[in-house]
């Protein structure tokens, strides 16, 4: 068997796991195409959040989706968010269906209320999420944050890292000023020395280096996993579950290209996101690629993400993350 065919065999079977389950919702047998016709309707829609990062950026860039569901009657539309917090506003409010965020804003999300459901997620990438400071500061050691202000993106997947750090350093988080501001007013604040560090995520977190000199006082190895996720809202999958099937094996698609591709694979981010070849390239060497379904062992971790926030209050209740899984869906019993 050759490398690439085990490749397809193997993203088959991955694939097939996400939506065995959910698959039962629709008609036997029925293709997309054929409900929307059944509905009276002409075409059915797919509304995809994305962020500046991860692999739906790459499967915008290529089109290949819109191809393969234009096959089915179905049509895509890409909004781009700044972050994933408000990625998820927009997941919960139905202004979109589907998206990819990181570890945090599913924890902030749930616990307020959102009617979501886990469908996948990336390997971990540590490396691509960090707490810098400027090239000139004084600080060196993550327990010199003590008293400093921090800018972060409150409920993002750097929170977390914030968190973990502290933890690690012997810093309470109540002795750090965090300030709070998406990335964009954050890197303003940052450059202007009005904080003193910023924990933030790539391809921002690239830029910062290539760009501004900005010095990696830690990043997430050893102290997270930082999963990207893809999820939609409960609604969706439960009457979609082809339509997320085709879109995440189009992810799966582009995950086995991407990691094959390196140099295309900067093209296409720069192009999408505006930044320059050299900052998208470094973010895109640590990307983690390899879509997979949310297994047992990538709950737990979830689960230990979202006790912290309850921990602290910073989340309103404490959640149980397994309630945001389909229900007759059935995990895998690792993340091998």
């Amino acid at each position: 068997m050759t490398h690439r065919h085990a490749q397809r065999l193997s993203r088959r079977t991955t694939l097939g796991l996400l939506f065995a389950a959910a698959a039962g919702v629709m008609a036997a047998g029925m293709p997309v195409a054929a409900q929307a016709q059944a509905k009276g309707e002409l075409q059915v829609q797919v509304r995809i959040g994305y962020q500046k990062y991860g692999t739906l950026t790459l499967l915008k860039g290529r089109g290949t989706l819109e191809k393969r569901l234009a096959e089915q009657g179905v049509g895509v539309k890409w909004t781009e968010f700044p972050a994933g917090p408000v990625l998820l506003e927009g997941l919960n409010v139905g202004s979109i269906d589907f998206g990819t965020v990181g570890e945090a804003p599913p924890i902030f999300a749930q616990a307020a209320g959102a009617n979501l459901v886990y469908v996948g997620n990336e390997p971990a990438s540590p490396a691509s999420e960090a707490i810098v400071v400027p090239k000139g500061s004084g600080l060196r050691t993550l327990a010199d944050l003590k008293g400093k202000k921090i800018a972060l993106n409150k409920g993002s997947n750097v929170h977390y890292l914030l968190l973990k750090a502290l933890e690690k350093a012997g810093v309470a988080y109540a002795d750090i000023q965090p300030v709070f501001l998406p990335p964009a007013d954050a890197r303003a604040a940052f450059e202007r020395g009005s904080v003193d560090a910023w924990a933030i995520w790539d391809p921002f977190l690239a830029a910062a280096e290539k760009q501004l000199g900005a010095r990696v006082l830690a990043d997430g190895k050893g102290l997270v996993a930082n999963y990207q996720f893809y999820l939609a809202s409960r609604t969706y999958a439960e009457k979609n579950p082809e339509i997320l099937r085709i879109v995440l094996d189009e992810v799966a698609k582009v995950d086995d290209w991407g990691r094959n591709n390196p140099d295309e694979v900067a093209t296409i981010l720069s192009a999408q996101t505006g930044l320059g070849k050299d900052v998208v390239a470094l973010a895109a060497s640590r990307y983690a690629y390899g879509v997979k379904p949310v297994s047992v062992d990538v709950i737990a971790s979830q689960q230990r993400v979202a006790d912290a926030f309850s921990s602290l209050k910073l989340i309103p209740k404490p959640i149980v993350v397994k309630d945001a899984l389909l229900p007759a869906r059935q995990l895998a019993t690792s993340t091998k």
